[in-house]
């Protein structure tokens, strides 16, 4: 619970959400709850009445609609106020970059305050209002309901999630290990299938998908143990209520309607710790999820700002001095690269899977520090400058770049929020992708499906191009951006990369045949050795 609560700096942008949410969920199960135990009265007092005893039906039939109406509308806007807080304060998280490492424990998080806060506090609303009824009428029942309710919503799942302690951990590092098997498996699908190991890949996926789903199976096999014991707490409580009801109904001190609504009230309220016990293997999940986004959280930067940065200079020039890189205890993936890129000038890298592309871009966005040599932008060494002020000066269109589920106009602030229409047609006339964008229904507000599927694999990467374009950055670096693309739309692409990135500095790394005049050098990397290929300019 500690790790929960370390994260909650987070959920203060969104607290009212959340105790909008609390709020209507509490509202939720007390008209649940009222609505049931009036129900009962009803029900039994009009059955009575037909006994000859006068009773007024309006009255109860009025509160019976007032009461289900209120649940339904509380019911809807609960989930709409959680389901809308729990994803802002999980993309808080997201933006860490966590998603790409450990999206099984981000996802365990997913519906933790549904399952697990609002039932919560919903019981204690509840039960209390639930206990001074009784109170009321029936104080021994009252007594024994208390800590019967209490041992349901709060001690059986407290242990039934220190018992799944471990198999909660297990369970999201199965899930993380299958996920990574199945993506390993389609990327390198074209390795496998060359080198002939495309029955290891399969047997990983199937051998991790059953070790998570027996870690499942006994998550389950505890979940269904907890629920029939508070199952059991709640049948032992309206039985007690029921006997010492009835004898105070003998006893003319209770009628019969208010004891039937008594005990479909205790009922009711029980409801609210089933929903907690349901949700015992989500809570463990979701506690050792967040143990372990906590430990990531509290990892020192991998590369940090210096104590006393230097301002950038202004310029676009990047250069590669003898540089080399190697990961811990791993061969050097880079050995005396260097390179110079004049400002205003266009670069293209190219080599193998594996030559050290990737590391190159990583080190030029100060991702990594190069362990031999340096690299300076305008002149200046990235170890000694502010990360921010780095990636405003250079932007990165990668191969995935992503085209978010929302309207054209959202895609391309992402590149720049304070821009204007004006300024954002120019990027996309730039990108070459204006008129596909004029002919969508709506323009620069017709909304993109998920992936960006309304647009073409091509037109989707030419959108990344503009959000690109759009940024104030000197220095554009491209990797592999024409990947997934079909050899003629690669083409078009990279033919009109020169006209859209005019006056700025641009580093490609593509696996792509180069058109003509679309970079001034092409350079190739082997070995981590990087030689001239060809020179244009």
């Amino acid at each position: 619970m500690n790790a929960i609560l370390s994260f909650r700096p987070l959920f203060r942008p969104h607290r009212r959400t959340f105790l909008t949410a609390l709020l209507l969920a509490t509202l939720t199960l007390a008209a649940g709850t009222a609505l049931l135990g009036t129900s009962g009265w009803f029900i039994t007092a009009a059955a009575l009445s037909a006994a000859g005893v006068a009773f007024n039906i309006f009255g109860p039939s009025s509160l019976v609609r007032g009461f289900s109406l209120i649940r339904i509308l509380a019911r809807y806007g609960e989930r709409v106020a959680g389901h809308q807080a729990t994803p802002r304060f999980l993309s808080d998280l997201r933006h860490g970059d966590l998603v790409s490492r450990l999206v099984a424990d981000v996802d365990a998080l997913d519906s933790f305050f549904l399952v697990a806060v609002a039932p919560a506090v919903a019981v204690l609303a509840i039960g209390s209002i639930v206990a001074g009824l009784l109170a009321l009428w029936l104080p021994v029942a009252g007594l024994l309901y208390v800590p019967l309710l209490a041992a349901a919503a709060f001690a059986i799942p407290i242990i039934a999630v220190r018992h799944l302690g471990a198999s909660g951990r297990h369970a999201i590092e199965a899930s993380a290990a299958l996920r990574t098997a199945a993506l390993d498996g389609i990327a390198g699908h074209r390795d496998f299938v060359v080198n002939g190991a495309g029955d290891r890949a399969i047997a990983s996926v199937a051998e991790a998908a059953r070790r998570l789903g027996r870690l499942r199976t006994d998550l389950g096999d505890t979940v269904v143990s907890a629920a029939t014991i508070a199952q059991g707490l709640a049948g032992l409580c309206l039985v007690v209520t029921l006997c010492l009801g009835l004898d105070a109904l003998h006893a003319g001190r209770l009628g019969g309607p208010t004891l039937v609504g008594l005990l479909l009230a205790v009922a009711a309220s029980f409801e609210a710790a089933a929903m907690l016990v349901r949700g015992t293997a989500r809570i463990g999940m979701g506690l050792a999820a967040a143990d372990r986004l906590r430990a990531i959280a509290a990892m020192p930067p991998a590369v940090a700002d210096p104590a006393m940065p230097v301002p950038l200079p202004t310029g676009s020039e990047v250069a590669f001095r003898d540089v080399s890189f190697a990961y811990a205890a791993g061969r050097p993936v880079l050995e005396g690269v260097s390179l110079e890129v004049a400002p205003g000038r266009r670069i293209a890298v190219t080599g193998a899977s594996g030559s050290g592309k990737s590391t190159l871009v990583a080190l030029l966005l100060r991702l990594a520090d190069p362990t031999a040599g340096v690299v300076t932008v305008a002149g200046a060494d990235l170890r000694t400058v502010r990360q921010a002020d780095l990636h405003a000066r250079v932007a990165l269109l990668s191969q995935d770049a992503p085209v978010f589920m929302d309207t054209v106009r959202a895609n391309l602030l992402v590149g720049r929020p304070d821009a204007t229409d004006a300024g954002l047609w120019q990027a996309l006339e730039r990108a070459r992708i204006a008129d596909a964008i004029r002919a969508l229904p709506g323009g620069l507000d017709a909304f993109l499906g998920e992936g960006g599927r309304t647009l073409s694999t091509g037109e989707g990467r030419r959108l990344c191009l503009a959000r690109a374009l759009l940024s104030d950055a000197a220095i554009l670096v491209l990797d592999e951006p024409t990947g997934g693309l079909d050899h003629e739309t690669e083409q078009a692409f990279l033919a009109d990369l020169g006209a859209a990135t005019a006056g700025r500095t641009v580093i490609l790394v593509t696996h792509a045949t180069l058109p003509a005049g679309a970079v001034d050098q092409a350079w190739r990397l082997d070995a981590g050795r990087l030689a001239l290929m060809e020179e244009t300019a």
